[in-house]
């Protein structure tokens, strides 16, 4: 061995060896150089989840705590006192429900959904563009033969490009050029360096399992299918939302009425107070009807704050549906409610709003679509039960020269073409996959259709029961309208029978408790009838009055 192979020999050895020792420590330091984490989240990992914090809430008083006993000396200011709004905002029924439209967050969340469902769609679609497809590859080889007759040193530099399309019946197309240049130390090769150029055509069909127009759109039939169900449950959100509102602003209708009547109830008892006062100086009654309007005023002052919480917590309920930038919810700016109820009479015929609501209801759309996608999804495991058998076909046209130009030369002239032609074939032993993947879709086919029967059940039930409730309400209308009217009689009776002195406070306040819970019964009855019909069109798949509304999917520029 001379002093040059030896040289190389060792500078191999050197080389390896340098190899095998990065090679170790790149493996055992790996985990120190792995960021596992993103800095963007760090404070989300820092946060202690295992400790249970407590909350003082005397400690966020805005003002110091107070006894019982301090605080009954200011109750009755306290109590009629009413906080000063910032702004009040007239709204009517259509503009809530605008409102809500617009801004409610989960109908926000809801409409994401059909963009996202047509993206999937567009997703599926893409799977039969053509794909442009290049490699560019170098090697160098340098391996012991056993015959001068090979080289032992080589050097081949590869190009290749070409298109690949997958056609919708399931086979594939490709056309790809290459290109390559080849060198060795073989003394015996004609030509070195030796330049090759071919182009290639090749097509490839199954022409059972898989094959077809049918078989090979499901994903894209199902994906559509699925998009149409994401807009038949934005829809039915929607719909959902807009029912919301308008029960909303119903029961702030009758939260803010529930508080007149307990306003108007104070000043009665207020008054009833001043005219014992005056009757007691008057020596016309004993000193016990002072007490007795005292206490019927101390139990006024109850339902006024009740009502006053009630009408906080409806509003709040109102606003959260509306989600406005100008009605936050700890914003004080209050509601003027534009709208009043309209109650009339109506006759409906139950087999008419049900045959609407069952052809109406979002929910059947949806499993008539399901049932479509059941039914794709059933021929698609039939599919899956066939042998698969396929042709391949390839054609190519060879070039081959001592330079580029003439390995080009040689392929234009297309005197060198080689074609092979293939038949594949698999048939699984049992098949019990796809039988199992086939009596799967059936039995959910099954499945789907008695819950379709169910919903139908469902449907007419609820209608049925809205319609009920409609009529109900409707006679408790007119009954609790009676009733106020004799209740206000009776009261104004009592008065004059206490101003006669055959009346105690007691009755006189009695008597308008009645006549406060007479007007609460209307008001009740009056919203729910609104109420009623809000759930009867909600019923029907549809929404109360005469306007349509057009929602419309979120998009992302």
């Amino acid at each position: 061995m001379d002093i040059f192979s030896l040289r190389e020999h060792c500078t191999k050895i050197i080389m390896i060896f340098i190899m095998l020792i990065m090679f170790t420590t790149i493996t055992g330091c790996m985990t120190s150089f792995i960021r596992e984490d993103d800095p963007r989240h760090t404070h989300l990992l820092e946060t202690d989840v295992n400790k249970i914090d407590s909350i003082a809430l005397d400690a966020l008083s805005q003002s110091t705590p107070i006894s019982i006993e301090d605080a009954a000396h200011n109750y009755l200011n306290t109590v009629l006192k009413v906080e000063s709004a910032t702004k009040t905002i007239e709204l009517n029924l259509e503009e809530v429900r605008a409102s809500a439209l617009a801004n409610n967050l989960d109908l926000i969340v809801q409409l994401v959904n059909p963009t996202l469902a047509n993206e999937l769609l567009h997703e599926e679609r893409a799977k039969f563009e053509a794909v442009f497809y290049g490699s560019l590859s170098y090697s160098k080889s340098d391996t012991p033969t056993s015959t001068q007759l090979e080289g032992s040193k080589a050097a081949n530099t590869f190009f290749e490009t070409g298109i690949r399309q997958l056609l919708p019946t399931g086979g594939q197309l490709d056309m790809s050029w290459s290109s390559s240049r080849y060198e060795t130390d073989n003394r015996f090769a004609t030509l070195n360096p030796a330049f090759n150029s071919d182009l290639t055509f090749s097509f490839s069909q199954p022409l059972l399992r898989n094959a077809g127009l049918r078989a090979n759109t499901h994903t894209i039939r199902v994906t559509k299918l699925q998009k149409k169900i994401a807009d038949a449950q934005t829809k039915l959100e929607s719909i959902r939302v807009l029912a919301l509102a308008d029960k909303a602003y119903w029961n702030v209708y009758a939260a803010s009425r529930e508080l007149e009547v307990a306003r108007q109830q104070y000043d009665l008892a207020r008054k009833q107070l001043n005219d014992a006062n005056n009757r007691v100086k008057s020596e016309a009654a004993p000193q016990i009807e002072i007490t007795r309007a005292e206490s019927g005023l101390a139990a006024r002052m109850e339902e006024i704050i009740r009502a006053s919480t009630t009408m906080q917590l409806q509003m709040r309920e109102l606003k959260r549906i509306m989600n406005r930038a100008d009605l936050p919810l700890d914003s004080t700016n209050t509601i003027n409610l534009k709208s009043e109820p309209n109650p009339i009479g109506l006759q409906l015929d139950p087999a008419t709003v049900t045959a609407l609501a069952i052809q109406n209801r979002m929910e059947m759309l949806e499993l008539e679509l399901r049932l479509a996608v059941d039914e794709s999804v059933i021929d698609f495991a039939r599919n899956g039960k066939l042998p698969f058998f396929a042709v391949d076909y390839q054609y190519n046209l060879n070039g081959l020269g001592s330079q580029y130009g003439g390995a080009y030369e040689v392929l234009n002239d297309g005197k060198f073409a080689d074609y092979a032609a293939r038949l594949r074939g698999e048939i699984p032993l049992g098949n019990q996959a796809a039988n199992a993947r086939f009596r799967q879709a059936m039995l959910l086919r099954v499945q789907r259709l008695a819950t379709k029967e169910l919903r139908e059940q469902t449907i007419r039930q609820e209608t049925l029961n809205a319609l009920d409730q409609l009529q109900q309400n409707w006679q408790r209308i007119l009954a609790a309208r009676q009733d106020v009217i004799f209740a206000g009689r009776t009261y104004e009776a009592e008065r004059r029978q206490f101003e006669l002195g055959v009346r105690t406070s007691t009755d006189v306040l009695d008597a308008a408790a009645r006549l406060a819970a007479a007007q609460l019964r209307e008001i009740h009855a009056l919203v729910d009838y609104q109420i009623a019909q809000v759930d009867i069109a909600y019923a029907a798949g549809a929404l109360l009055g005469h306007a349509q509304v057009q929602w419309e999917a979120l998009t992302i520029n």
